[in-house]
């Protein structure tokens, strides 16, 4: 839990500071705006449970549909300050993703605070013990999930004790790595 403080302040802390522009800007999630990232990472803590399934349910019992749906809306309705306090006031959340435990909801933050860090090219690196937890969590059941294709690919952090998979080496920081299997484009010179 400490971690996931530290994580939601540290990326209000970010977002804050942003121009207009910048919240604007593409991210790494496919079609979604810095904007939209924060209006879906902060549901959780602005839209009950019930009102979700409903979403969900909607959507044809499809979470991402019903996902991009409420981000869209959410953005539009809610100022990029309104947005900072929903994070920082929820900074000690307890909320955790269906089946995830507090691992699922730092990998959420951190993830998602690297859609928008990388994308706006902010030089952010997330503290390793953060980024460990996340990887110790990744299963194959993740690469699917994400799309990536990593089949015959054993991954090593260059910077912490963590590698995955079998195959051809693919070495690079532990940050970029995630990114890869989460199906985002690291920096392309940081992995050998």
């Amino acid at each position: 839990m400490d971690e996931i403080r530290a994580e939601r302040t540290e990326q209000a802390e970010i977002l804050a500071s942003l121009g207009e522009e910048q919240w604007n800007a593409p991210s790494l999630c496919a079609g979604w705006t810095v904007k939209h990232v924060i209006a879906h990472t902060t549901l959780p803590y602005r839209v009950k449970t019930a009102k979700v399934v409903l979403e969900t349910l909607k959507s044809g019992g499809r979470f991402n549909h019903a996902s991009d749906r409420m981000a869209r809306r959410d953005a539009a309705a809610l100022s990029t300050g309104e947005l900072v306090d929903v994070l920082l006031a929820n900074a000690g959340n307890p909320w955790t993703p269906p089946g995830g435990g507090q691992a699922g909801a730092l990998s959420h933050d951190v993830i998602h605070g690297l859609d928008i860090t990388v994308a706006l090219g902010i030089d952010r690196r997330v503290p390793l013990e953060r980024v460990k937890i996340v990887l110790d969590g990744v299963t194959p059941r993740t690469l699917r999930y994400f799309r990536a294709d990593l089949a015959h690919v054993r991954l090593e952090a260059t910077d912490l004790d963590w590698t995955f998979g079998e195959g051809e080496p693919l070495r690079g920081p532990a940050q970029d790595l995630l990114l890869l299997v989460c199906g985002r484009r690291p920096p392309r010179e940081s992995l050998s």
